[in-house]
Order: structure tokens, then C-alpha cells, then sequence
């Protein structure tokens, strides 16, 4: 890639720049233990990006079967605030997609804070719908909107 930005798989021993960065963007983080056992439950669908071989972003994903379709799900997606507004969120989400479509998902679904209106615009802006919301879905009681996203093959 021109830019520079390299995705690609995450690596045990990614965890601890991972965590940082989730800790440095959301109020109530996952921790590195959560997102060990997340790599070894969906190792293939955890990646970050890099620039210039340091970890700037990352995605956190898993398939859905509910045994009428297979959905992927977007658990966690963030990028080290240095590093924001450079298409890095844009490609993680892509490659993620990619990863869900191999999988054979029919779509993609997402929980978004309702106050979080940059994370709305930027997921519209990749073709995300709000579907519905959910009551004090977060540990602090705001509501979460779920965005789906149709894969058309």
C-alpha cells in the first residue's frame, strides 16, 4: 500500500499495544486478557495495522451462525488517537468484511454508543444501517444502536 499502512493478522504479541489503545479509547476497555482470549477463539479475525511496523489500529470480529444465516460481527475497532482521521479504521473494516465474506456471512452487524456520533457517521459512511437500538446495552447504562451492513454477492 502507498500510504504505508499494513494490515494483518494480530499476533500474541500484539495483546499488550492493543489493549493500550483500547484503553486509551473507550471509557470501559476490554482488557488484555479479554483480548487473548478473543485471539484464541477468532484468531483469524483479529487484526491490526501497522505503519512502519508499529501496531496503530485494530479489529476485533467473529462469525454468527444462528442456523438460518451466517453473520460477522464487529466486536471492538479502534486506532491510537495519533493515528486517527488516515483511512485506517476504513481499512481495518475492510479487511474484516473480507475475512466475514470468506467465512460465507450474509452481512455484518455492530453495536455503536448512541452518543458516539463520529462512530455513526464513519460506519454510514461504509454503507452501515441503524437497525435497532438496545437499552442500557453498556456498563454504564447508555443504549447501544446495532448497524447491519448486506454483504450482495
Amino acid at each position: 500500500m502507498g500510504d504505508g499502512i499494513i494490515v494483518r493478522r494480530a499476533r500474541p504479541g500484539d495483546i499488550g499495544i492493543i489493549a493500550a489503545i483500547e484503553a486509551e479509547s473507550f471509557p470501559d476497555p476490554w482488557s488484555a486478557e479479554v483480548f487473548s482470549e478473543a485471539m484464541s477463539y477468532f484468531g483469524d479475525m483479529l487484526f491490526v495495522a501497522t505503519i512502519q511496523g508499529e501496531v496503530v489500529g485494530f479489529i476485533a470480529g467473529g462469525l454468527e451462525d444462528t442456523g438460518e444465516a451466517i453473520y460477522g460481527h464487529i466486536c471492538n475497532l479502534a486506532v491510537s488517537r495519533a493515528c486517527r482521521k488516515q483511512g485506517i479504521g476504513r481499512k481495518l473494516v475492510r479487511r474484516e468484511e473480507h475475512q466475514f465474506a470468506i467465512g460465507m456471512a450474509v452481512g455484518v452487524q455492530l453495536e455503536v454508543r448512541v452518543s458516539n456520533r463520529a462512530a455513526l457517521d464513519f460506519y454510514r459512511c461504509l454503507g452501515y444501517q441503524e437497525a435497532f437500538g438496545i437499552a442500557s446495552y453498556y456498563a454504564n447504562g447508555e443504549d447501544a444502536i446495532v448497524m447491519m451492513k448486506w454483504f450482495r454477492f
